[in-house]
């Protein structure tokens, strides 16, 4: 039998002791949020995609939003106290945060940053994110997110 693949993510859950459970499906960097959330059997709203952000001042920011909305960068801005918010360009993820497109997770990154989810994922038990790779996702609660990684809860949607 083989043993279960750890990710980053798993470990750092681990360690912080923190429950969650592993989802695999078919590694697949052309897959939208919609369709990985299909493939796993649950509605778009509970599959949460992460955002990484540069804002004016230079500063990085994370947002982690349901896989159907974008993020509304004049709310991201307000609520990072920041002019103005972009998303960060694609080759600056895996040097900045330790993550590859498809698989860039709010926990175990790099190096800490400011990390705001959008406020639907407090209504839901358990949302999906992923799990630090191409084709894994962990379930996980709401709470336990926010604890693990120190998101501020927010209207950041669009």
């Amino acid at each position: 039998m083989k043993k279960e693949e750890k990710t980053n993510v798993m470990r750092v859950l681990d360690g912080k002791k923190i429950s969650y459970e592993s989802h695999l499906y078919e590694p697949d960097p052309t897959l939208t949020g919609e369709e990985i959330a299909r493939i796993l059997g649950e509605e778009a709203d509970r599959v949460f995609k992460t955002l990484v952000t540069v804002g004016k001042s230079g500063e990085h920011f994370v947002f982690v939003v349901p896989v159907k909305c974008g993020l509304d960068l004049k709310k991201a801005a307000k609520v990072c106290g920041q002019k103005s918010v972009e998303m960060i360009k694609q080759k600056e993820l895996l040097p900045l945060t330790g993550y590859v497109h498809g698989g860039c997770s709010p926990i175990g990154m790099k190096k800490p940053f400011k990390t705001f989810i959008h406020e639907t994922a407090t209504t839901f038990d358990r949302i999906f994110v992923s799990a630090g790779k191409v084709g894994f996702q962990i379930e996980i609660a709401p709470d336990d997110l926010i604890a693990a990684v120190g998101c501020i809860v927010a209207d950041i949607a669009e």
